[in-house]
């Protein structure tokens, strides 16, 4: 028989290694290389197995299955993110800071599912079950009809245990919290570790798959902001959704970036209240909160976070440097663009930027990704810099290219009729030859324009900044 070959496996970034090392060369952590209790067998034939495999079946691309079912969750903002509800048979990870509210998200989750006759199972491996009820009394859970809901709590760590439990009764709905606090006994190592994550986690899923069971798992994110373990991890669920916010903001975004069974650009918005996390239909009234209409440096801007459009505020303050290297602060937007953006204004539009700090934030701690924003922020650099406020009543979105020409944007229509219901009247945006009667329809006027010059041009008109680039 052939003697077992050995691997090590970093416990920081999940790579594999022959031999042991005191560093990984992938991650470049020291002593983070641990020996993988399932060493691999070696064979006479260079690692491919001795037997004959059988044949899989195929299939047509062309066939009769019909769309997966889901469960409405009772959280419309959930089930926006999810593509439509929550799939049965599915794993699905939910990542996010400490304190951030995820426990408060899966318990209204469970409360909702049960009040809807679904039965869901609830694990914990942080929490005691007196901590959880604590919890489901603050939220205003415990009432005279939740005895007879059909919730089930359990505090557990060993995976084989839940296992075991769910294979005896399957409900619809697992809730584990979290998988870094699983462990398989036959794993040597401790729960938290690479080993562990990934063995938990499979065997999680593997029972969810043959049950028909709907498992959500919970997971802490490290310091850059992914979520903590193997990457690994989320290439085993169907679905990967972000709880993001700022401890000093009320409001908390659930974002998606991976779903096999929907779009992986949709966000959910909370509001985190004394009584839990309330569902925001109108997120974009929630991010203006505040915004004065005459403020220099201050723009709203029309975006899009999957198919829902989204006004948000950009503030910008330019100011002299006496440094020799100007500072460029970004809060909520992509600093290199930024960067990218203040050269191109520097160089096509003439606009001497160089000599100045800036300073950019999305207001309400929103993040921005997309390059829609371009022309927001290039307003708000201008109007900041000579200190004149921008075009009452209007929004602006449009990509910016290097040579200062401006480029269209995905979804115009949605985010004209987005800024006409909040009562914006104009907007400035690209060239665009399809939007004239839409933006009629959504009652709002559009100036489109080809480059930053013609945004100068557009402010001189509206009394903002003279021809020569000053405040007036």
């Amino acid at each position: 028989m052939a003697k077992p070959r050995l691997q090590y496996v970093c416990q920081q970034c999940g790579a594999m290694h022959g031999k042991w090392a005191g560093r990984c060369s992938q991650c470049n952590t020291w002593n983070s290389i641990n020996r993988d209790p399932t060493p691999v067998a070696a064979n006479k034939l260079g690692g491919r197995s001795a037997h004959k495999g059988t044949a899989v079946a195929m299939h047509t691309l062309h066939g009769e299955s019909a769309p997966p079912p889901r469960l409405a969750s009772g959280i419309k903002e959930l089930d926006r993110v999810l593509g439509g509800g929550i799939v049965t048979g599915s794993a699905v990870l939910l990542g996010g800071a400490p304190g951030i509210g995820k426990s408060t998200l899966l318990l209204q989750l469970t409360y909702t599912l049960a009040k809807n006759n679904i039965a869901t199972a609830y694990f914990t491996g942080e929490e005691s079950i007196e901590q959880i009820r604590m919890r489901a009394q603050r939220l205003g859970m415990l009432d005279g009809k939740s005895a007879t809901l059909p919730i089930r709590l359990a505090s557990a760590t060993n995976t084989e245990d839940i296992c075991a439990a769910i294979e005896t009764d399957p409900p619809p709905v697992v809730i584990i919290d979290s998988i870094q606090t699983m462990y398989l006994p036959q794993i040597d190592s401790v729960p938290g570790s690479v080993n562990q994550i990934r063995g938990s986690a499979f065997e999680l899923i593997r029972v969810a798959k043959e049950k028909g069971v709907a498992v959500i798992l919970t997971g802490h994110i490290t310091k850059e902001g992914m979520i903590a373990g193997p990457k690994l991890l989320e290439h085993m669920v169907d679905t990967v959704l972000y709880f993001e916010g700022d401890a000093n903001h009320h409001f908390r975004i659930l974002r998606g970036s991976k779903n096999r069974f929907g779009a992986t650009d949709e966000i959910g918005v909370f509001d985190m209240q004394s009584g839990g996390l309330m569902e925001v239909a109108n997120p974009s009234q929630l991010f203006l909160e505040g915004h004065k209409d005459k403020s220099a440096g201050a723009v709203v801007f029309a975006g899009m976070e999957g198919s829902r459009p989204i006004l948000v505020e950009i503030q910008a303050l330019v100011a002299p440097s006496s440094m020799a290297n100007p500072r460029r602060n970004v809060v909520g937007w992509d600093a290199h663009r930024l960067a990218m953006l203040a050269a191109v204004l520097e160089t096509r539009g003439r606009v001497a930027l160089s000599q100045h700090d800036i300073f950019l934030n999305v207001a309400g701690g929103v993040r921005i990704n997309e390059p829609a924003a371009d022309l927001a922020v290039a307003t708000a650099l201008l109007t900041s810099l000579r200190g004149s406020a921008p075009p009452s009543e209007t929004v602006f979105f449009g990509e910016v290219g290097l040579s200062a020409e401006t480029r269209r944007v995905a979804y115009p229509e949605l985010r004209l009729k987005e800024a006409a219901k909040l009562g914006f009247t104009r907007a400035i945006m690209p060239m665009d030859d399809k939007v004239d009667d839409k933006a009629t329809a959504a009652g709002i006027a559009t100036k489109q324009i080809g480059n930053l010059k013609e945004l100068v041009a557009v402010l001189e008109s509206t009394g903002n900044v003279n021809s020569k680039g000053k405040a007036r």
